[in-house]
């Protein structure tokens, strides 16, 4: 089997940047309605720099994906494991390799598939938490997982959140507080799941990465160093700022005890708000400040704040956006 067949796990792209991506598609080759060559033509006119191909319970088929990669389009092979009790991703796995889906919640084999996908380099995502359907809702515990799928466009119609989404985004919002102190937090993503025309990319993960390689990418998501988009027209940029030093998504703050003075700056939301939240909730909202104003502040301390992330919702409450915490020490 050829490696040429398959895509190259290195683009060119940009260097070290914020590259868009979705990491939930499926194609003709398992239940969706579009072919590779549909999926791909129709994520770049999404604006996205890469792509995962997860198909049901197999490997991208060789010869599939190679010819659509481009020096700045990254398509990275992974499956959809697709089990009895709850999806989950494997991100990053080898050309023809298959994480086998025979197993659920309380059997105890799970592990060993996540040392599987593990032991590669993967990474390991539970999938659509609550989704609306049976052996949608996620059975497994997180522990062993890298990170949770908060945001799924599947299930939604006019815009992409729903009911599903924001359990989801509950549920990993509150286990936060926790998961941080003991330095063992699961970064939220979003993700298509897409199956037919008109869904790729909404909403899409915005990651941080060295480079445009499967690694890099996969090395972003992991360390949180993302946030979530409804679409390419959304942009959002988060920083914390304390004695002199600055930290982004995903990133630690030592404030020595100081001020912190949180910023966020949000283009192609005019109308709607912005939620702080920390390991007491959300603690602080504000109305946005429409196109070309100046950012949105506030200021906390690490004694009231343990981290700060954001929401960025729609009038309706439908989210545009959310970020990855902000760790403060």
């Amino acid at each position: 089997m050829s490696s040429s067949s398959f895509p190259p796990t290195r683009a060119v792209g940009r260097g070290p940047a914020w590259y868009r991506g979705d990491c939930h598609v499926h194609s003709v080759h398992s239940d969706g309605e579009l072919t590779p060559e549909e999926v791909a033509l129709q994520a770049r006119g999404a604006r996205l720099d890469f792509i995962a191909t997860t198909e049901h319970n197999s490997a991208a088929p060789p010869g599939a994906w190679g010819h659509l990669a481009a020096d700045d389009f990254l398509i990275v092979l992974g499956e959809e494991v697709t089990t009895a009790t709850g999806h989950w991703l494997a991100l990053g796995i080898d050309p023809g390799e298959v994480v086998d889906w025979n197993h659920q919640a309380g059997d105890g084999l799970v592990d060993q598939r996540l040392d599987q996908v593990h032991r590669g380099g993967g990474l390991c995502v539970a999938a659509h938490p609550h989704a609306p359907y049976p052996s949608g809702d996620f059975m497994f515990p997180f522990r062993g997982f890298d990170v949770v799928e908060v945001w799924n466009g599947l299930w939604t119609s006019d815009r992409p959140w729903n009911a599903d989404n924001e359990a989801a985004l509950a549920e990993w919002g509150r286990s936060l507080a926790a998961d941080i102190r003991t330095g063992s937090w699961r970064p939220a993503m979003g993700n298509s799941d897409t199956h037919v025309e008109g869904q790729i990319g909404i909403p899409h993960t915005v990651v941080f990465a060295e480079e445009l390689s499967t690694d890099a990418i996969l090395a972003g998501i992991r360390a949180g160093r993302s946030w979530i988009a409804e679409s390419a027209d959304v942009d959002v940029s988060l920083g914390a700022h304390a004695h002199g030093r600055v930290a982004g998504v995903g990133e630690e703050l030592a404030t020595h005890g100081g001020q912190v003075e949180v910023q966020v700056a949000v283009r192609g939301v005019p109308v709607g708000t912005v939620s702080f939240h920390t390991d007491r909730g959300k603690v602080h909202r504000v109305p946005l400040p429409g196109e070309g104003a100046d950012a949105v502040q506030w200021a906390t301390t690490a004694e009231d704040s343990a981290f700060v992330r954001v929401e960025v919702r729609h009038p309706d409450g439908h989210v545009a956006a959310l970020t990855n915490p902000i760790i403060l020490t």
